[in-house]
């Protein structure tokens, strides 16, 4: 059995205005530490994946805050205390500064986190 504490994950992406994730692979499976802070826009992070929205799957909790999520069937939001799926083909939007841990397919994960990095990257 495995336990992990957020601040015992590896930082995968950080920038100045709070943005955090740190990611840890269990099994197949990739956990999420998301920080998320309000305003933040993901969708520019997103250009270039199909109809420029993130593909992976993600199940997960919102530990506080509140986010929106566009979808091409229209916008879903979460908030503190609500467990969600996204299916693919979606691209959050904070509302207000959030924290979220979620747990989603390794592979497609860190082709997602690839293809931002390297738009971050220039």
């Amino acid at each position: 059995m495995i336990g992990l504490r957020r601040e015992d994950v590896p930082v995968a992406m950080a920038e100045e205005d709070g943005l955090e994730v740190r990611m840890a692979e269990m099994g197949d499976m990739m956990v999420g530490f998301l920080r998320f802070p309000e305003g933040a826009d993901l969708s520019s992070a997103l250009k270039g994946l199909p109809d420029d929205l993130c593909q992976c799957p993600h199940y997960g909790y919102v530990l506080s805050g509140r986010i929106k999520m566009r979808t091409k069937d229209g916008d879903h939001v979460y908030e503190a205390g609500q467990a969600y799926y996204w299916a693919p083909g979606h691209a959050p939007e904070p509302l207000e500064d959030s924290e979220l841990v979620e747990f989603s397919p390794s592979e497609e994960f860190q082709e997602v986190v690839e293809h931002i990095s390297k738009s971050a990257e220039g």
